[in-house]
């Protein structure tokens, strides 16, 4: 997972909301792009962006597997990533998701 350089633009406010869009996605993903002052920041942006596509794939795939034993299994690596990636956001630096982030920036979403 590569990064990118720390920004100093980056506040506190928005390492904060980027934590939590990994810790509660995708619920906090869908409340930040409602909200008109943090849904246009580059940094929230980005996170959201990968936090919400995250989240919808776990649940999906999730849910899918929930039948069968693998399914828990990967719902709890979905959690323990989730919360990774968490603290790296709200360490101020960007992450990179294996094909989500691929696919968030060629949608323009990040």
């Amino acid at each position: 997972m590569s990064e990118q350089p720390i920004n100093p633009d980056i506040t506190s406010d928005d390492k904060l909301w980027a934590l939590l869009a990994y810790l509660f996605t995708p619920i906090v993903p869908i409340i930040l792009m409602l909200m008109e002052d943090k849904k246009n920041r580059p940094f929230i942006r980005a996170h959201n962006a990968q936090a919400l596509a995250w989240g919808v794939v776990l649940w999906v795939i999730t849910f899918v597997l929930s039948f069968v034993v693998i399914g828990a299994c990967l719902g709890l690596v979905g959690i323990i990533l989730n919360i990774y990636w968490g603290i790296k956001a709200y360490k101020g630096e960007y992450v990179n998701i294996p094909v989500i982030t691929d696919f968030v920036k060629k949608q323009g979403w990040a």
